[in-house]
């Protein structure tokens, strides 16, 4: 068995402990999921492409293996799938310099304060 279908047994006797024990937040979770997923102006691929660069973005090894087989699954090739890995490896590099500008503001902002 590969290491990404181990991930994916992980991720389910995950479910199955919080079921288990929190059974009122694992089910409104997963309803929560299933509404999500199931609006009409995407397709089942687009989504998965989506959530393919949503999880390589987030770097969630659980979550790139479920994505990645669920696109997979629902017919989107390996180029599109790397294609969207790409674009998250765009969004998440550019979205975190630009987030340097309120931080350079806190910066000047606070050091103010503790000067004065």
């Amino acid at each position: 068995m590969g290491e990404m279908s181990e991930r994916l047994q992980e991720v389910n006797r995950l479910l199955v402990q919080l079921r288990k024990r929190y059974p009122a937040e694992t089910e409104a979770f997963l309803n929560f999921m299933m509404k999500a997923e199931a609006g009409p102006a995407l397709s089942k691929r687009e989504k998965e492409l989506i959530n393919v660069a949503l999880a390589v973005a987030a770097q969630c090894e659980w979550c790139i293996a479920f994505h990645v087989r669920n696109a997979l699954q629902a017919g989107a090739t390996q180029d599109e799938i790397v294609e969207a890995g790409w674009q998250a490896v765009l969004m998440h590099g550019g979205p975190a310099l630009m987030h340097l500008v309120p931080l350079l503001q806190a910066l000047d902002e606070f050091s103010k304060e503790t000067m004065a």
